[in-house]
């Protein structure tokens, strides 16, 4: 029995069929109580490609992320997965790792795979070389591709963005203007979101101390998370530890800073004022709690369904969706 067999003997056309397997409400109420009951009596259980036929759809999403074991993707997946759900949309999960060719590979499997669309979620995805990006781009020609906080600009491909350069700038600017002379700025990403961090701290103190800035420039780049940071600042020369506060990319480098100050007896925030970013479980883990920037992950990710659906619906919908990202003050800090 299949759902050629269902159509026949229900007497409505594959369409239909595929229609009310997937929940469509265009379908009228005793046309799917005919169907249903066609199905009930001969024990059909439709698979998912039985589902696509006859409404040229899947009705499933590829999700692409580099390490689904990091919170900050963790989290997306969640509220990307629960939003397509809501949708009557399945998900095909790939942790595809760093390697650009490795990703290519994901990206030709989904394809393969009849998807719908494909999301890419994290920034890192966009290659600073503009031709390692052309998978992404030929991909395109073929299904939506929606980017969760990446940007790359070609027809087909939507992105939503948070705001990371002007968050970390107001943030940078917030802690001078407390007084904080010399702040360091910790990242461990050179992704879009990675530089658009840096270059808001940039901005702020070449703003504030314009031609001297080049003395208070104080951006140091970890290639770990929290244990990494804390030896790293723990193994500084003394003439390098005159910073009062410091700025994180990640909670994760924030938790670091603050086993830090513990570890040389440095009171938090009076000695030292520390801010991250992402607003993760970790910040509120931490003792004392972290203050934070909140890259809005839940938005970001339910705004990307939104656009998707009504791509996939074809309905008009903007390329880009830029969100804000407030700061949230809490124990690290005294601003």
């Amino acid at each position: 029995m299949n759902i050629y067999d269902i159509s026949k003997k229900a007497g409505v056309s594959i369409a239909t069929v595929s229609r009310v397997i997937n929940g469509n409400e265009k379908v009228r109420p005793k046309t799917r109580e005919k169907v249903l009951m066609v199905m009930k009596e001969n024990n059909y259980k439709p698979n998912a490609f039985a589902r696509g036929l006859g409404l040229n759809s899947m009705q499933t999403v590829g999700i692409m992320c580099s390490d689904s074991s990091d919170p900050y993707m963790a989290k997306g997946i969640y509220h990307l997965e629960q939003d397509l759900r809501k949708n009557h949309y399945d998900v095909l999960l790939c942790c595809t790792g760093y390697d650009l060719d490795e990703r290519k590979k994901y990206m030709d499997l989904l394809i393969s795979k009849r998807v719908d669309a494909i999301i890419l979620l994290g920034s890192n995805f966009i290659e600073h070389d503009m031709g390692d990006n052309e998978y992404i781009r030929k991909a395109s020609e073929k299904l939506p591709i929606v980017l969760v906080n990446g940007l790359l600009e070609n027809s087909n491909i939507y992105s939503c963005i948070c705001d990371d350069y002007q968050a970390v700038y107001e943030t940078t600017k917030t802690l001078l203007t407390a007084g904080h002379k010399r702040i360091m700025y910790i990242y461990n990403s050179l992704s879009y979101s990675g530089d658009r961090k840096v270059s808001g701290y940039m901005k702020a103190i070449n703003e504030h101390y314009g031609n001297q800035a080049n003395d208070f420039i104080y951006t140091h780049y970890v290639n770990g998370t929290v244990a990494d940071t804390r030896l790293y600042l723990n193994q500084l020369p003394a003439s390098d530890k005159d910073f009062t506060a410091v700025i994180c990319s990640d909670d994760s480098l924030a938790i670091g800073v603050i086993k830090y100050a513990k570890d040389n007896h440095l009171s938090v925030p009076d000695d030292l004022s520390i801010v991250g970013y992402n607003n993760s479980i970790l910040s509120t883990c931490s003792d004392p709690e972290l203050t934070t920037i909140d890259s809005r992950i839940e938005d970001l990710c339910y705004q990307s369904i939104q656009t998707l659906m009504d791509v996939l619906d074809k309905k008009e919908s903007s390329a880009q969706f830029i969100f804000p990202a407030p700061l949230i003050k809490r124990e690290t800090t005294a601003i």
